[in-house]
């Protein structure tokens, strides 16, 4: 059975830095895309981030251009998301995606182009 496996979050000070960590647990499992996606208080999952593990393909959300970086551990069936210069805006339940294969699907920015979640994780920023 696949798992998938956030680590990290947290509460930091606008400003500050939290690096979030996501593992897929089957070490069968192929995976063609990982994506980070949050959801603020009150309003719908968004997509923040995502890569593609077979190629060099990344995506960022406008409103964290600049500030995160997303990575990839292929070995390791791994992801991460270093966020830098955290806004209050930010605090949000992060959530890591998985997908096997592409399947005709095409942006992975929408939370059903995922196969796979992770049960979520916290940030928290205060000002």
């Amino acid at each position: 059975q696949v798992r998938v496996v956030e680590y990290g979050g947290g509460q930091v000070q606008a400003g500050g830095s939290l690096r979030l960590s996501c593992t897929v647990s089957e070490s069968s499992f192929s995976i063609y895309v990982m994506g980070w996606f949050r959801q603020r208080p009150g309003k719908v999952r968004e997509c923040v981030s995502r890569i593609h593990f077979p190629v060099e393909s990344i995506y960022y959300a406008n409103f964290v251009k600049g500030r995160f970086t997303i990575s990839k551990d292929v070995a390791k069936n791994t992801m991460s998301l270093q966020m830098n210069n955290l806004k209050s805006e930010d605090t949000a339940v992060y959530y890591c995606a998985a997908a096997e294969r592409a399947d005709g699907r095409i942006t992975f920015t929408g939370e059903k182009e995922y196969d796979y979640w992770g049960q979520g994780t916290q940030v928290t920023v205060s000002s």
